[in-house]
């Protein structure tokens, strides 16, 4: 299986690349120093080096020039250009064809692509990588760009990312099976948010998923789900959610049904390019500075762009829709915002906690007791 997107076989392809082409510079030069050592003990007559030089050179690009060495006299020095250019010509060969398929063809400058999109990865944190190169990644991929947030698609071998809507920008990406922990790593798995497996198939995204859990254990992961009997699989393989794209389809047909104003409402707040508007969650983690205040200390609705539509407590069920100013702001506890992305990157930049510590948190409260 082909792993290109690892930082290993980058460097190998690059030193390969280095190898080719020094051994056929080195090959020319070789050349270069025989028939010019040769053509100057070919005639007993003074003969510069450049002169040999000179001579070696239009013999092996076959120009036809005029003999500055006289080889009339020397049968000898008739048979070394006859070696020479039989050899000379097959060195030449090899040393063009070397640069025209890394150049001209542009598998050199597919290698540097591949190495500069590899150190943007490895400069990422807190980003969310996708797998799969279907429709359904795609429109993940859409969501996650237009709210702001980094993403690293990861596609299988031979295939590309999928294609994005106009004006929403590309991904960073990589190349090999989303199952592969390698590959996972080369996306920057141990810095990454979450993982998102929307692959063909319920056996593929449970790989996915078994894969991402091992290789970090503290990410959150969200899995597509295609047949509802795999449901326990995937959850038992770590999925924290999964997404039956069917259901939501059905739901979203009943809503278009009984509530078109509300749907058509939530399609122009989704689609609107000007304010992009979502709602979002702002997680009150470890070092927050809003763990201890009020929510009216917060003064979110002041905050331009932005407004609170309820707080989740640290239980995960309790609901406050519209909490009241005076209510206090405990560790664990989630704000519900509605506002664009802009708006909301400064809420969370404020008053969000550490994201690794809330994934860590998660992480301990999943793990089954000790026996």
């Amino acid at each position: 299986m082909d792993q290109t997107p690892s930082a290993r076989q980058i460097d190998q392809q690059l030193a390969e690349i280095r190898r080719r082409l020094v051994i056929a510079g080195v090959a020319v030069l070789v050349l270069l120093v025989v028939g010019t050592f040769g053509y100057s003990l070919i005639d007993t007559g003074p003969h510069p080096i450049l002169d040999s030089l000179y001579m070696t050179v239009i013999t092996l690009t076959t120009v036809g020039y005029g003999e500055i060495v006289p080889l009339a006299q020397h049968p000898g020095g008739r048979i070394f250009t006859m070696v020479l250019l039989v050899f000379g010509a097959g060195v030449l060969v090899y040393f063009a064809s070397t640069v025209t398929a890394f150049i001209v063809e542009g598998q050199l400058h597919q290698v540097f692509w591949r190495k500069r999109m590899q150190k943007a990865i490895a400069d990422l944190k807190e980003h969310y990588i996708v797998c799969g190169d279907r429709a359904v990644a795609g429109h993940v991929i859409e969501e996650l760009l237009r709210v702001g947030r980094a993403v690293v698609a990861v596609v299988p071998a031979g295939s590309a990312p999928p294609v994005l809507a106009p004006g929403v920008g590309e991904p960073l990406w990589v190349e090999g099976d989303p199952a592969d922990e390698d590959v996972l790593r080369a996306a920057g798995i141990m810095r990454a948010a979450g993982v998102v497996s929307a692959m063909e198939s319920d056996r593929e995204n449970i790989l996915v998923t078994l894969a991402s859990r091992q290789t970090n254990p503290i990410l959150r992961i969200v899995s597509m789900l295609a047949d509802a009997k795999n449901e326990l699989k995937l959850r038992r393989a770590g999925a924290d959610a999964v997404v039956r794209p069917f259901v939501t389809g059905g739901l979203r047909m009943a809503s278009e049904m009984i509530r078109p104003s509300v749907v058509t409402f939530l399609d122009q707040m989704l689609r609107d390019r000007d304010q992009n508007l979502r709602i979002d969650e702002i997680g009150l983690g470890a070092g927050s500075a809003a763990v201890g205040k009020t929510v009216e200390a917060l003064a979110i609705n002041q905050q331009p762009g932005a407004l609170l539509v309820a707080l989740v407590e640290p239980d995960g069920h309790t609901y406050r829709f519209k909490p009241e100013p005076s209510t206090p702001l405990a560790e664990g506890a989630t704000l519900i915002v509605m506002g664009g992305p802009e708006a909301l990157g400064v809420l969370r930049k404020k008053w969000g906690g550490h994201l690794y510590a809330d994934l860590k948190a998660t992480a301990e409260r999943r793990a089954p007791p000790a026996p």
